[in-house]
């Protein structure tokens, strides 16, 4: 209590300026003091908790703020600074130090003290405090973006430049310290640019040869170099590359054309192709650099090079490729977002000729690349992940595209025989099957023809989407044995890879047809029969038992059947497993009031056959809840007894832990309730 008392000394100086300045009152400075002295004691004790910091400096920045609004509404003449105007904003600072203190390794509240600095202008401790947390948290990025953003804001490129550059150095795989290095060096160039415009230095547009020359030799200097080129707003001497740019003659003009088509920004890209070769990447500078307001011809430069290097990086890439095909696509839909931002009239997109040769050259770039990734993987004798997904990405491409209702019939049937065209050569990737039938099927083309196309992929196919698709049409139909369907795609899909996909189809009939419970009850039950036959549908066998055990033991209809019948029928018929049994004694507990104690005990003997731990955990768990301790005691005794030794460590920490999490709920129930009355 000795430190608490010592706070509270520290506070009569303002406390009482306070009050001789008229802004609070003696009974509202004594409820400060009392509400501090709370703040301080839950802060001295042995083990502190962060929210009691943030709490305390919550309550300070409040009253800094109703502080400010009392001062500014009596209108005070203005005298020399005293205790009261800094020593609130202080103290805020002194909590989040003391805070730190404990909690060094928490990134989240050096974030916040940096913004509560930020926000009272104490710039000197802003440099102070990221100067520390980046040296407890160096690989963190949003600490050296945050310290950059302060420098820049202040006007220090050079600090900014050289923060950025030292976390790429230890943090080179991070996308958003590319993004934000890429955006500064962006801001540079403007800055430039602005800069000549103010000292009347003019670029001109001459295309000589020496120039040319002198600009390729520049620009390879700069590449090589690495280390980009700045202004120091604060007196320096600025580097060389600057002080060229602004001379006269060819030098100078040599070297502003270098900075203005973007030859330091092409560094940077080139550095970040090769430490981070990857398309999320590529696509967040992409963004960046189509919406940073700077010159056209600039932005087009820097686009140009940043697909050069996408295609040296990552040629083979599904996203890179469709971020290629469809790069003159984004640049249309911006340029009429842009141009009629306010406008309604969208339709006028579809019209477009520009459109129309540029949605044809991506549908062209794109089967091209289906066509060669299919060609390579065929003469590997293997359908690679590549093909696969380079397939996923073209029909991506064309569901996309025939999903907008501003599209002309004529550019959606073009992609539809595209992809149509694709889809039926011989071992085609079923996604572009699949895709065409669900394209069809949308638009309500012919529905016989599409049903005749769907049978027609299926019968020599094992792909789950493709049958999935194919159910879908059947169901969609009124002369179909949907039933007869669902029946040939489960025997189709036994031995695919694609473990969900089979699922689905298994699934498909439960979630696509309402019946009566018991004929609900009825197809469950044949399902879990037919899923027992082999060995590769075991999986499905548990998927269907648990939803058996919530859709049929367990439905709303319930009450009426005999639970108890139905837990013993699932253990004798089928084949549960321990995640099973778990799901049914969850169900069962969940019921609360209304929970049986013969069926989790039926539960628990069939559970505990499989996972001794875990149901002996559960059942004592739950006989605790119910008052009955010494019944659960004498479970965990006798399990203990029937297990080997590592199996009693596990049951026993398992144990301890569940004992202890409902004593801490209960000490948090009563100390809530503490600080309520408080």
């Amino acid at each position: 209590m000795e430190r608490v008392q010592f706070q509270q000394e520290q506070m009569l100086a303002e406390l009482k300026d306070l009050v001789q300045r008229s802004l609070f009152t003696q009974a509202e400075v004594k409820q400060i003091m009392k509400k501090r002295t709370q703040f301080e004691t839950a802060l001295v004790r042995r083990v502190a908790k962060k929210s009691d910091f943030l709490r305390y400096a919550a309550y300070e920045m409040s009253l800094e703020q109703l502080r400010r609004k009392r001062l500014q509404r009596m209108k005070l003449p203005k005298t020399k600074a005293t205790i009261s105007d800094y020593a609130l904003v202080r103290r805020q600072f002194q909590i989040f130090e003391r805070a730190l203190k404990r909690f060094k390794s928490d990134v989240g509240l050096w974030i916040q003290y940096v913004q509560v600095a930020n926000r009272e202008n104490a710039r000197a401790l802003v440099g102070r405090i990221t100067a520390r947390a980046l040296q407890l948290h160096p690989h963190v990025p949003s600490l050296y973006i945050l310290a950059a953003s302060h420098e820049l804001s202040h006007m220090s490129p050079s600090a900014a430049r050289s923060l950025l550059q030292r976390g790429l150095r230890l943090n080179s795989d991070s996308i958003d310290m590319w993004r934000e290095y890429i955006r500064m060096e962006l801001n540079f160039i403007e800055g430039m640019r602005r800069r000549w415009n103010v000292l009347g230095i003019n670029i001109e547009d001459d295309e000589s040869m020496k120039a040319a020359g002198n600009q390729a030799e520049l620009g390879g200097d700069m590449e090589e170099a690495g280390e980009t080129i700045i202004i120091d707003d604060q007196g320096e001497m600025p580097p060389n590359e600057v002080i060229a740019a602004e001379k006269g003659g060819d030098e100078g003009e040599a070297a502003r054309r270098a900075i203005m088509d973007g030859a330091i920004v092409k560094s940077a890209l080139l550095s970040a192709s090769k430490a981070l070769p990857k398309v999320e990447l590529f696509l967040e500078l992409e963004t960046l650099i189509r919406t940073y307001p700077c010159q056209l011809r600039l932005r087009t430069t820097l686009l140009d090079h940043l697909y050069s290097l996408v295609q040296e990086t990552i040629p083979d890439d599904p996203r890179a490729v469709k971020m290629h095909a469809t790069r003159r696509l984004r640049e249309l839909t911006i340029l009429k977002e842009d141009s009629n931002e306010s406008s309604n009239d969208d339709c006028r997109l579809a019209d477009s000729e520009d459109l129309i040769d540029a949605l044809q050259a991506a549908n062209e770039y794109l089967t091209t690349a289906v066509n060669t990734s299919w060609t390579r993987s065929r003469s590997c004798g293997s359908t690679g992940a590549i093909d696969r997904d380079i397939a996923d990405i073209y029909a991506d491409f064309v569901v996309e595209w025939c999903q907008l209702p501003t599209l002309e019939p004529s550019l959606k049937q073009y992609l539809v025989g595209s992809l149509q065209a694709l889809a039926q050569r011989s071992g085609a990737p079923p996604v572009l099957q699949a895709t065409h039938i669900r394209v069809l099927l949308r638009d309500n083309v012919s529905p016989k023809k599409t049903l005749k196309l769907a049978r027609r992929y299926s019968a020599t196919s094992a792909s789950p989407d493709v049958w999935l698709a194919r159910l879908d049409v059947e169901n969609s139909s009124d002369e179909c044995d949907v039933k007869s369907a669902w029946a040939s795609a489960r025997a189709a899909v036994d031995a695919s890879s694609d473990v969900k996909g089979a699922e689905k189809i298994w699934l498909w009939g439960l979630d696509h047809w309402s019946t009566n419970p018991e004929g609900q009850q009825g197809v469950y039950e044949d399902l879990l029969k037919q899923s027992m036959r082999t060995e590769a549908t075991r999986h499905i066998h548990e998927t269907l038992l648990l939803r058996y055990a919530s859709d049929v033991i367990y439905s709303q209809q319930a009450d009426r059947h005999p639970r108890l019948k139905l837990v013993r029928h699932v253990s004798s018929a089928y084949l549960p497993t321990k995640a099973v049994w778990e799901c049914l004694f969850a169900l069962e507990s969940a019921r609360n009031e209304f929970a049986k104690k013969p069926i989790l005990s039926t539960i628990y003997e069939f559970w505990r056959a499989l996972d001794c731990v875990s149901a002996a955990s559960a059942w004592a768990g739950w006989l605790m809840e119910r008052g009955e301790g010494k019944e659960a005691m004498n479970t965990i005794g006798r399990t203990m007894s029937q297990l080997a030794p590592e199996e009693q460590v596990r049951l026993s920490g398992v144990w301890s832990s569940r004992l202890k999490g409902e004593q801490t709920n209960d000490g948090d129930g009563d100390s809530s309730g503490e600080e309520d009355v408080s």
